[in-house]
């Protein structure tokens, strides 16, 4: 089962062998024998890769919170009560895990000594299944789903530009006014991301345009900083630049509603105390941050 559940999360014979150690060709094997003792197809074998059957997403969901079960159990048993044990795999976008989640890190491991973290740094919604992600952070409004969230934080939405910048192009006084200004762009999926503002009690979405795009939040940061245009995105991105002076803030009277931040996690097993532990660091690390917190 063990076995089963690392080939799902990666898509690929070759992949789990080479993760566990072990030849493809044995792999297979063991994978094949689970079908056999089981009387039915538990993977999908094509060009494109794998995917479960019907019987093998039951075997899947089922198999995953039984590990859990018995890795939370073996850990404690073996650590006398001392604490969770094991992996836990962490989707975040960029920005959040490289400035407010990984400078806290040192505590969380010295707290629980015998977790592992693992992150996935991306901007793409993951799949919990295939990616084997035990905890996602998510930003902005969540679609339904069958996943698990609970609210940890608040990302403000800011306008900001180079003291350099508005020296030699002035601040726009109004949204009307970005039409005549560069801006730089975010982007995901080669799709620029929409500005949205508050104007006289209602939202306003602008699609930008300009000589700048990156799908890369500090990338971003980089060209606002260099005097390159105006930029519109996450507060909890700016606070040293603003407060060091290197960032100024503009339109502040069109800032839009703060978005959620969510911690979420797969309904369809138990949730290993490794992760519910992990959970409850990101909310005390997001309580204790200004730009971040309810």
């Amino acid at each position: 089962m063990q076995l089963f559940v690392r080939v799902l999360d990666l898509g690929s014979f070759t992949r789990a062998a080479h993760e566990l150690g072990l030849r493809q060709p044995a792999v297979s094997k063991q994978i094949t024998a689970l079908e056999t003792h089981l009387a039915t197809q538990l993977l999908d074998r094509t060009s494109r890769g794998l995917r479960p059957t019907a019987a093998g997403l039951d075997l899947y969901q089922s198999a995953m919170k039984l590990l859990a079960d018995l890795e939370e159990t073996e850990g404690r048993v073996r650590g006398s009560g001392h604490g969770p044990t094991g992996l836990v795999r962490v989707a975040t976008p960029p920005a959040l895990g490289r400035r407010y989640i990984i400078p806290k890190l040192p505590a969380f491991l010295a707290q629980y000594p015998g977790v592992t973290v693992e992150f996935s740094v991306a901007e793409r919604v993951v799949d919990f299944v295939k990616d084997g992600i035990d905890v996602a952070l998510r930003v902005g409004a969540l679609k339904s789903s069958t996943l698990v969230a609970r609210r940890i934080g608040s990302l403000r939405t800011i306008t900001v530009a180079a003291p350099q910048y508005l020296a030699n192009h002035g601040a726009p006084a109004d949204l009307d006014a970005l039409a005549g200004h560069r801006l730089i762009i975010g982007q995901i999926d080669g799709a620029a991301l929409p500005w949205r503002f508050q104007a006289s009690d209602s939202p306003v979405s602008i699609t930008p345009s300009g000589p700048i795009r990156s799908n890369d939040g500090e990338d971003l940061r980089a060209a606002a900083l260099a005097g390159l245009g105006i930029l519109h995105g996450p507060s909890a991105l700016f606070q040293a630049d603003l407060q060091a002076g290197r960032l100024v803030r503009i339109l502040q009277d069109f800032s839009p509603e703060a978005v959620p931040i969510h911690a979420v996690h797969s309904s369809g097993r138990n949730t290993p105390q490794r992760a519910r532990v992990f959970m409850e660091f990101l909310a005390a690390t997001f309580a204790d941050e200004p730009s971040l917190r309810l």
